[in-house]
C-alpha cells in the first residue's frame, strides 16, 4: 500500500497550522492597539495582558484542534479584531461575577440571592462613617483604656427588648452554633422532630447540633409534640431546650405543639436553659398585613426564654448578623467562648446594627427601614406608581407594550412562605424579543434589572423597586428599544 499521499496530506495540514500559529499577533501588538487603552486605563496593564495571553492560548488550542481543515479565522486585521472581542467578553464576565448593585424588581421583599434586606440610610451613614476613619470599636471614651466591642449595640438591644445581655456573631447559623457550644456541648439538646428542619444553603438544624458538640435527643412526632414529651425525655445528660422557628416549612393538619411560656416552665422547673432560634426575626405587628405565623423576638423574651437567636438581614432589616439575646449568665458564657474571636462581627455591621436598632427606637421603622417600608406598601400605593411608570414608559418608546395586572409579592428569605402580598404587576412584551430574551438583556444591563416571568410575559412588581431606581429601568427599556 502507497503511504505518500497521506504523509502529503499530513504534512500540508500540519505546514496549515503552523502557518495560522505564526500569524497569530504578538502580545505587545495587541497591547499597542488603540482599541485595548480604555481597557488598560480601567484594569492596568498587567491584568489585561494576562487576560490576552488566556485568550491566544484558547486560539493556538482551536488551532491545532482543527488540524488545517479549515480557517477558522480571516486575515491578520479579523484575527485581531475577534481576539479583541474575545478579551472584551472575558472581561465583561469578569465584571458580571464581582459584587455590585442590581435592580429587584421581582417583588421578594428578602431575597436571599439578591442580598436579602437593604440597609437603611441611616446605616448606610454610619457604616460610612466609621468605614472611613478609626473608631472606638474597642476603646472606652470614658476611662480612656481598652472597651469591650458590642457595649453600645448591647445598651441599645436592653433599651428597645428589656433583654438582660447581648451578643452578635456573623449569622444566624453562627448564632445556634456557638450558643449550643456553649450550653449544651457533651450533653443532649431536646428537640421536636418537626423541629428538625433544614433551609436555603443546606443549613440544617441536626447538622449544626452535631457540629456545636452536643447530642440530639428527638421528642414527641413531627406533626405533634405535647410538652409530656419533653418531660419524659428530660434526663442527666439534657443540657438545653432547643425551639427551632420552621422558617419555610409548614405542618399543617392535625397538629400540636407546646406553647411556648409552658415549655419555659419547664425549663424552669428542670434548671435548664431554654433556646429559641426565631430565624427571621420580627420586631414589628405584622398582622395587619395578613402576616400570622411569624414569631415576635419581644414575645419570646418576655415567654421566657433563656436565649432568643435570630438573623439580622431578615425580617430585622439589618445587616448580615447573628443575634444573640437573653438572660445575662448565658450570654456572658457565650460571649467567653473561643468560637466567639472566629465568629465575630467588624465595625461596619455593629454601626449599621445600632443605627437599624436606633430607628426601632425611635418608632420610624416603617419610614426609614426599607424592609418594612416594602412590606408595608399597600396595591393602591403600588398601583398608583405603576399607572405612573407605564405613562412615562409609553412616551419614551411605542416598541413594548405594557400592562398592569394583579399578582403578588412575597416575604422571602423564609419568611412568612404562605403569605402573599397583593400588588400590581407591570408586564412588558414586545413583538421583537420573548420575555427570555428580554429578562436576559435587563439581567446584563448596568445596573443588572432582575424581574420575573408571569405567564410569558416579563414583570416588575415595583414593591421592591425604589422610585430613582424606575428612571433607572425606563432608561434601559429605551435603549433596547432603540438597539432594535
Amino acid at each position: 500500500m502507497n503511504y505518500a499521499p497521506a504523509r502529503l496530506l499530513t504534512g500540508c495540514l500540519n505546514f496549515m497550522s503552523a502557518s495560522l500559529l505564526r500569524n497569530l499577533p504578538s502580545i505587545d501588538q495587541l497591547l499597542r492597539r488603540e482599541s485595548f487603552q480604555a481597557l488598560i486605563a480601567e484594569s492596568g496593564r498587567d491584568v489585561v495582558r494576562d487576560r490576552l495571553r488566556e485568550v491566544l492560548e484558547e486560539f493556538r488550542r482551536e488551532v491545532v484542534s482543527a488540524n488545517g481543515n479549515h480557517t477558522p479565522f480571516g486575515d491578520a486585521a479579523e484575527l485581531a479584531g475577534e481576539i479583541e472581542k474575545r478579551l472584551q467578553a472575558r472581561f465583561a464576565r469578569r465584571q458580571q461575577a464581582r459584587t455590585q448593585r442590581v435592580i429587584n424588581a421581582t417583588g421578594v421583599v428578602l431575597h436571599t440571592n439578591l442580598g436579602r434586606a437593604p440597609l437603611s440610610q441611616a446605616a448606610l451613614e454610619a457604616i460610612n462613617e466609621v468605614a472611613r476613619d478609626y473608631c472606638n470599636l474597642e476603646y472606652d471614651l470614658t476611662t480612656g483604656k481598652r472597651g469591650r466591642r458590642g457595649d453600645g449595640l448591647e445598651a441599645c438591644w436592653r433599651e428597645l427588648l428589656a433583654c438582660e445581655a447581648a451578643a452578635v456573631v456573623n449569622n444566624c447559623a453562627a448564632a445556634v452554633l456557638i450558643t449550643l457550644n456553649t450550653l449544651a456541648e457533651g450533653g443532649e439538646v431536646l428537640i421536636s422532630r418537626g423541629e428538625l428542619i433544614e433551609i436555603g444553603g443546606s443549613f440544617r438544624i441536626p447538622d449544626v447540633i452535631a457540629k456545636s458538640g452536643a447530642r440530639i435527643r428527638e421528642v414527641g412526632t413531627t406533626n405533634r409534640t405535647r410538652i409530656s414529651d419533653y418531660e419524659r425525655a428530660i434526663n442527666e445528660h439534657t443540657k438545653v431546650i432547643l425551639r427551632c422557628h420552621p422558617s419555610n416549612y409548614r405542618i399543617v393538619g392535625f397538629t400540636e405543639k407546646p406553647a411556648l411560656e409552658d415549655l419555659s416552665r419547664l425549663a424552669r422547673e428542670r434548671n435548664l436553659p431554654l433556646v429559641e432560634d426565631l430565624g427571621s426575626g420580627c420586631l414589628v405587628d405584622l398582622n395587619p398585613l395578613g402576616i400570622h405565623d411569624e414569631p415576635g423576638v419581644a414575645h419570646s423574651l418576655k415567654a421566657g426564654a433563656s436565649i432568643v437567636t435570630f438573623s439580622g438581614d431578615k425580617l430585622f432589616g439589618g445587616p448580615q448578623a447573628g443575634i444573640i439575646l437573653g438572660e445575662a449568665e448565658p450570654v456572658k458564657r457565650i460571649k467567653s467562648n473561643p468560637l466567639m474571636r472566629a465568629l465575630r462581627v467588624d465595625k461596619l455591621t455593629y454601626a449599621a446594627l445600632e443605627a437599624t436598632v436606633t430607628a426601632y427606637l425611635r418608632k420610624r421603622t416603617i419610614e426609614e427601614n426599607p424592609v418594612q417600608t416594602a412590606l408595608h406598601l399597600s396595591k393602591d400605593a403600588i398601583a398608583f406608581r405603576a399607572r405612573a411608570f407605564v405613562r412615562r414608559a409609553r412616551k419614551l418608546n411605542s416598541r413594548f407594550v405594557f400592562k398592569l395586572i394583579d399578582g403578588y409579592s412575597v416575604v422571602g428569605g423564609g419568611s412568612a412562605p404562605e403569605t402573599k402580598l397583593s400588588t400590581t404587576l407591570i408586564t412588558v412584551t414586545s413583538p421583537l424579543m420573548g420575555a427570555g430574551e428580554l429578562e436576559e438583556k435587563l439581567r446584563l444591563n448596568v445596573p443588572p434589572i432582575i424581574a420575573r416571568i408571569v405567564e410569558d410575559k416579563l414583570a416588575f412588581d415595583l414593591r421592591t423597586v425604589t422610585q430613582p431606581a424606575e428612571k433607572e429601568i425606563l432608561a434601559a427599556l429605551d435603549n433596547l428599544a432603540a438597539r432594535k
